[in-house]
């Protein structure tokens, strides 16, 4: 069955351009154009991904997204004119997987959404499980535990965990990481890679504010260590 797509956008033409794109992409696509209308649609339609504006009627965005991570880890793309790097970085930090500032190409947009997707139904490789010390990746399951606790991750935490404890010891840079858990390095998003590393500490470090496992190299990036 194809995926769901829910666009969730209040400007008319752009809704039905999106939607043209992705339906010859072949993604099923269910619209809202209000923030209310959009966790309504989210409960009841399970999209696969979500492209999500924050510049709603009735509900900010960001609110919106908000909801949506309460109950699921679904893949969210935030869609906005809005050019701050700080609202860039807030909406990161709430669980978006990506972030793409209008005006935009229609077809870099389904990239995005094919790129998410494949994150989150990230095939088995060799080896389909990494252990580090604590933490245990299952790349087959899609699940990760740290000190045989079950952590639930959005799949750009997973694939940038998972690039991570792959490597125990090696820094990495922003760029690289970048790479590593979204396939491809687009120039000027590297810092975003702060945001996903903060909330991936706030879920597997016992004291987030003194990371034990994913740690600085202050000048270059982040390093797993399992010591």
């Amino acid at each position: 069955m194809s995926p769901t797509v829910l666009l969730v956008e209040d400007e008319v033409e752009l809704v039905r351009v999106l939607r043209d794109y992705l339906e010859r992409a072949g993604f099923r696509v269910q619209t809202a154009s209000t923030g209310p209308e959009a966790v309504s649609q989210f409960q009841h339609a399970e999209p696969e991904v979500v492209l999500l504006d924050l510049n709603l009627p009735g509900m900010d965005g960001l609110d919106v997204a908000r909801a949506m991570r309460r109950t699921s880890n679904v893949p969210i793309i935030m869609v906005t004119a809005r050019v701050d790097e700080a609202d860039r970085l807030v909406g990161l930090e709430l669980g978006a997987d990506d972030y793409v500032v209008k005006p935009f190409s229609p077809k870099e947009l389904v990239a995005r959404v094919r790129a998410v997707l494949r994150r989150a139904q990230l095939a088995p490789q060799a080896p389909a499980v990494l252990r580090a010390g604590e933490v245990v990746v299952d790349r087959t399951r899609h699940a990760v535990e740290v000190s045989g606790r079950r952590v639930d991750l959005t799949p750009s935490e997973f694939a940038l965990l998972s690039a991570l404890v792959a490597e125990p010891g090696r820094a990495f840079t922003r760029l690289q990481l970048l790479e590593a858990s979204q396939g491809t390095a687009y120039t000027g998003y590297e810092r975003t890679i702060d945001a996903h590393i903060k909330n991936l500490r706030a879920k597997i470090e016992p004291d987030p504010r003194h990371p034990r496992f994913v740690q600085t190299v202050f000048g270059v990036g982040y390093r797993f260590t399992d010591e």
